[in-house]
């Protein structure tokens, strides 16, 4: 990809995804502009910092930072870092930022969250899902820790593209990724790879909260090793039921992956540890929602996302 055909990229919301992809591209050569909030001051003075197992040590300064969409230039890419429950506020954000028939890719977890932000957004930009398969979060304010992994899957999801361009698209935005040193590749259905990726998600993120474990110590528990197996095969189950056919030996494979990986606290344990609040709609309610209208119940699945309610709300309003 040479520097002409580079193009324009914007970070909205720059935590530990947005903050990671941002300075890889950044140190690339792209022309990377980072929206942020309470970060704002500190990424502004200090730059970003990347700490990474497999990258090394890097810093990114100056950084084009803005704590005002109005303020950012029209941006050909948008890779939405935030949290899925700050999509809709987002969204006027997203809008003004976006150049004509721009790229939005989000790269967050969960099901259906291009579905919900879709209505929010103009009908000429290109609505586009990230999986990203990585180990990293936020040490401080502008410091990112990275410990192992950092793929992109990119799959399209709606947009005036035709069936062709879809795949041009795609292909670009993993062309992106490769430039800067990251994995990635095109996902043929954006709905089979969301339901993959709640194989892990589903009980690794709940269950490191309700248990208060990372993963080293949820493999190394012969009960919780049972549930997290038997919470993969309700989500194997409930992507069945939604015409999503997932290899019969894919959870098994997460399991011996998750094994041989250094001790990991998902994203869900740094927020609860920080009050922040969990992302459960996405990453809980609506996988149920999806199950249950095909007829199949996760009754696992549905108590650990009640339990996770609780601890949520008193988590947050104290």
């Amino acid at each position: 990809m040479s520097a002409v055909q580079r193009p324009r990229i914007g970070i909205i919301g720059t935590g530990a995804i947005g903050g990671f992809y941002g300075l890889m591209l950044a140190r690339a050569g792209f022309d990377v502009h980072f929206l942020l909030r309470s970060e704002y001051p500190a990424v502004s003075t200090k730059g970003l910092v990347l700490k990474s197992a497999v990258h090394g040590a890097l810093t990114l300064n100056p950084v084009q930072a803005y704590n005002n969409a109005a303020d950012m230039p029209r941006c050909d890419w948008l890779l939405v870092g935030a949290k899925t429950s700050s999509n809709a506020s987002l969204a006027p954000a997203i809008s003004q930022v976006a150049a004509e028939g721009a790229k939005v890719l989000l790269l967050q977890n969960g099901l259906a969250v291009e579905d919900e932000l879709r209505p929010l957004l103009p009908d000429h930009l290109h609505l586009l899902g990230g999986l990203c398969l990585i180990c990293v979060h936020r040490a401080e304010a502008g410091v990112i820790e990275h410990q192992a992994l950092g793929t992109v899957n990119i799959g399209y999801h709606s947009g005036p593209a035709t069936a062709e361009e879809r795949q041009q698209i795609t292909a670009a935005g993993a062309d992106m990724f490769k430039t800067a040193g990251v994995d990635s590749m095109a996902a043929a259905e954006l709905g089979q790879a969301r339901w993959q990726k709640l194989v892990w998600n589903v009980p690794y993120n709940g269950l490191s909260v309700l248990l208060n474990s990372g993963t080293t110590g949820l493999m190394a528990n012969v009960s919780s090793r049972a549930l997290i197996a038997a919470i993969m095969d309700e989500v194997v189950a409930g992507a069945g039921a939604c015409g999503y056919q997932i290899p019969e030996d894919f959870a098994a494979k997460m399991l011996k992956a998750t094994e041989r990986m250094q001790d990991y606290l998902p994203s869900m344990y740094h927020d609860y540890a920080h009050q922040r609040p969990l992302e459960l709609h996405a990453i809980y309610a609506a996988p149920l929602a999806a199950a249950a209208a095909a007829g199949q119940s996760m009754p696992r699945i549905e108590a650990l996302y009640q339990a996770l309610q609780f601890m949520d709300q008193r988590n947050t309003q104290g």
